[in-house]
Formats: C-alpha cells, sequence, structure tokens
C-alpha cells in the first residue's frame, strides 16, 4: 500500500467546478486517454498515477475505450486503487465514459439506455469500485433519441452509481437541448469535456464554452496540447519514437504538422520566448485561464513529462494582453 505524501494538498490550488456544485478540483487532471493501458509497464503507469497524487492530482479520467486494448487504463487503474490507493479512494474524482466503440454489434456503441448502462457496469467491474464520481456520455449519438440518453445519464445518477454526470464532443444545439432535459429531470450535468486550445477554439468561437458558464456546467478541456504540437517536441523534427511517427495513429500524422502549420508553431514559440515563457506552459495557461474552465485533463508518456507540467501549472496566468496577442498569432 503507498503512503502519500502527507503534503499533497499545498501542491496546486482547488476550485469549485462552477456555480452548481461544492465540488472543487485542481488546475490540472490525469487523463488516460493514452498511455495507461497495456501499452505500457504497468510498473511505469503506476508511478505516474501514485507521482500526480502525491503532487495533488486528485482527478484522474478515463473511459470504457481508453488503452490498448480498450479497457486496459480502467483495469491498470483498478490494480493502482485495489494494491494503492483504496485507503484514498475519498480522495480521489474517478470519472468514466461511453459512447465510442467498444464491442461488436448494436448495444456496442452510440447513446442508448442499453448501451451506457451495461457499459458503466463493465467499468465499474474494471475499475473494481461501487461507483465512479462522474459518468459522461462521450459523444453525441445522432441515431439515439437525445431524451434517452439524458433518462440513462439520470437514472445512472439516482442509481447511485456515479455521483454526477457529464457531457463531451456535443454540437452546441444538441449540448444546450442535454442540458435543459437533464435539468428537468433534476439532475444538472457538472461537466462538459470538449477538445480545446489555443490551435482549437472552436467550443470557444462558436459559444459552448459561454454556455456552459451560463449554465454553470464546468469545462475540462482535453488535447490542450493537441497531440503534442503545443510542446517542444516537434519544433525541430520529428521524434522516431513519437506518436506523430506512428503510421497507425489516426489522431496525429506527419500531414498535420505542414510547413504552415510549422510557421505557426515558431510564431507560438518565439512569442513565448519573449515574454520568458516556454510553448508548453502558454499552452496550459491558455486553456486554465479561460473563464469557466474548470479544470484541464493532461496525458503524459513518463513522469517527467507530469512534474515538468505539476511545475508549470505554479506559473502566473497569462495577461488578457498575451491571450489576445497569441490568439491573433494562431488564427494566421
Amino acid at each position: 500500500m503507498h503512503t502519500p505524501n502527507p503534503n499533497r494538498y499545498d501542491q496546486l490550488p482547488y476550485k469549485a467546478v462552477s456555480f452548481n456544485t461544492g465540488l472543487k478540483l485542481p488546475p490540472i487532471a490525469l487523463g488516460f486517454w493514452h498511455n495507461f493501458g497495456f501499452e505500457r509497464p504497468f510498473e511505469d503507469v503506476r508511478e505516474t498515477v501514485l507521482t500526480a497524487f502525491d503532487h495533488g492530482i486528485t482527478h484522474f479520467d478515463l473511459a470504457n475505450n481508453y488503452g490498448r486494448p480498450a479497457g486496459s487504463a480502467e483495469i491498470n487503474l483498478g490494480r493502482i486503487l485495489r494494491e494503492d490507493l483504496l485507503a484514498y479512494r475519498d480522495e480521489l474524482v474517478i470519472s468514466t465514459k461511453a459512447g465510442f466503440d467498444m464491442w461488436e454489434g448494436p448495444y456496442g456503441r452510440g447513446g442508448s439506455r442499453k448501451y451506457l448502462i451495461s457499459s458503466l457496469d463493465q467499468s465499474l467491474a474494471r475499475l473494481g469500485i461501487p461507483y465512479v464520481d462522474v459518468f459522461y456520455h462521450h459523444v453525441h449519438d445522432a441515431s439515439t433519441p437525445l431524451e434517452e440518453t439524458m433518462q440513462a445519464l439520470a437514472d445512472i445518477r439516482h442509481s447511485g452509481k456515479a455521483l454526477y454526470v457529464g457531457l463531451s464532443n456535443y454540437p452546441k444545439d444538441k449540448l444546450e437541448e442535454a442540458i435543459v432535459l437533464l435539468k428537468a429531470k433534476g439532475v444538472a450535468p457538472i461537466l462538459y469535456q470538449p477538445h480545446f486550445s489555443l490551435l482549437d477554439r472552436g467550443v470557444k468561437d462558436d459559444g459552448q464554452i459561454e454556455l456552459c458558464l451560463r449554465e454553470g456546467v464546468g469545462v475540462i478541456p482535453y488535447s490542450i496540447f493537441n497531440q503534442g504540437l503545443l510542446t517542444t517536441r516537434y519544433l525541430e523534427s520529428i521524434p522516431e519514437d513519437s506518436r506523430m511517427a506512428d503510421p497507425n495513429n489516426p489522431f496525429l500524422s506527419e500531414r498535420v504538422l505542414s510547413s504552415a502549420m510549422k510557421k505557426k508553431l515558431m510564431a507560438i514559440s518565439a512569442y513565448a520566448a519573449s515574454i520568458d515563457r516556454s510553448i508548453t506552459e502558454i499552452a496550459l495557461h491558455y486553456v486554465t485561464g479561460e473563464q469557466g474552465v474548470a479544470c484541464a485533463l493532461v496525458g503524459v508518456s513518463r513522469t517527467s513529462q507530469l512534474t515538468e507540467l505539476l511545475e508549470l501549472a505554479k506559473k502566473p496566468p497569462l495577461s488578457d494582453l498575451e491571450r489576445q496577442t497569441l490568439e491573433a498569432i494562431a488564427k494566421e
């Protein structure tokens, strides 16, 4: 059993997710999308998770299909809970999701009641816990009536298998409708999880963040570094061991790093240097400084990356002028 750092709650500030809840989160949370399944040695996963907890990261974000193979990230966290953190379960906010493909057949994806409830039961079995703190519908499903999906989320919340519910990857009109439906059922969604970064400001530009701010739904963005583009990793070349060098990676490939993108990244990096910051630092603070953002999900492949981000999270926020300058550079 792990003995945690007694000063872990002195490391990071915590703030309420929104005006609708007393739940507080640290500025960054650990996302298990990549590098937390069986594709990575278990002891490396364990080291990263325990380092996160020792430094005040209390929120671990998963989904049913995270890890290689799908589900292995939940299995690994379940083992870490059982062997190291079971005594500290009530100090953790554990979330999972369902929506994308998980198993074969018509009931292994989407937004039906059948899929959501059975998927959560499977996730709880892999994690070895009786409930998760937050359960999300992972992506809007146009083939299922929104009423059915929201009723399933409300019933899951009322069953006690999830303390809160959330939404992810919804278009604005459906997000607004989903919030109304859930609130009518007495279950206000607590978090909305979109892709949001300096390079991808779509959810800000189309009003989704403003909608969440108005409705009391905290925003918890993922891919805030655009799969590593907003770090120093790809400024010079493409490392052989990187995800961009993997031809089977559907999210990041060499074609993403066009000459125009390289020029933009170099301009962002140069501006960061001019204000005595790194490109990684400004990418992090651009997101966490956005009004309405409750917490930012970060994914890492090494524990050293996590410790670096923990230090960057303690740096001062960007000024309004710095944010405006960065947006202007990113829009060019």
